[in-house]
């Protein structure tokens, strides 16, 4: 069934940031220009004039070099950075993976943090229960559940993180290249999982260097190019004008 409910709403965005225009070599020398007000920034534009309407049920891959602003731009999605102009709509739950230790206490055991991680996303104790053993399952990690999570390995890291956010059924899944440290097997049943999840009606946002991975998984594609959109509309159209361009 065709969605036409906009969840995600973005309307001529620019992400400002502020970069040191000169070299500071110690800590306190930048406290001493701090105080002074001495210290000199240049103006760095992240994203510029970014527009973009996602319906419900939509999967979009954002497709781009690396320090094109692809990660900002789910950032600001999340709500963790805010637009220096334009406006910023999202509806409903968002579970994001943009950062393997994100949500992750690395001393607690992936017991322990498989509650945590789910109160961060807006669930009590007693959903994460109901879905505890489909966690553990989905993650192939049930040998290791009493292991502190500083002692898994990045891989290890991503397949908890992924099992935890999709098992609570997100309206919005939003996903940066975590995956791309796990093995082959793992990243295919992902991405059946991100299909599962899309039949059910949530919206998937995926930033991946895997172009394949991205046209198996998404409908819609956005391409970034230094903070500018350079093209978006059906993945195919984007991704081949994408990989021809870095021929």
């Amino acid at each position: 069934m065709q969605h036409t409910e906009k969840i995600i709403d973005l309307k001529d965005v620019t992400v400002r940031f502020n970069k040191a225009s000169e070299n500071i070599n110690n800590l306190k020398e930048y406290f001493v220009k701090l105080v002074k007000r001495e210290l000199m920034f240049e103006e760095f534009l992240v994203l510029q004039n970014i527009d973009l309407e996602v319906k419900k049920g939509e999967a979009w891959g954002i497709v781009g070099t690396n320090g094109s602003g692809k990660s900002t731009l789910l950032k600001l999605i999340c709500g963790i950075f805010k637009p220096y102009k334009g406006s910023v709509q999202v509806e409903g739950r968002v579970a994001p993976l943009i950062e393997l230790e994100a949500g992750f206490d690395e001393d607690l055991t992936a017991r322990e943090n498989i509650f945590l991680n789910g109160a961060i996303l807006g669930y009590n104790r007693k959903d994460m229960q109901k879905h505890f053993d489909e966690i553990v399952e989905f993650s192939g990690l049930g040998d290791f559940l009493d292991i502190p999570i500083k002692n898994y390995s990045s891989g290890m890291a991503a397949r908890l993180g992924f099992s935890i956010a999709t098992a609570v059924d997100p309206d919005i899944l939003i996903c940066d290249e975590v995956l791309a440290v796990g093995d082959y097997l793992f990243q295919k049943k992902c991405e059946k999982k991100m299909n599962e999840l899309r039949d059910k009606g949530a919206t998937l946002l995926y930033v991946s260097h895997a172009i394949e991975s991205v046209k198996d998984v998404c409908d819609h594609a956005l391409w970034l190019s230094e903070g500018k959109i350079v093209m978006k509309g059906s993945v195919d159209t984007v991704c081949d004008s994408y990989m021809e361009q870095r021929k």
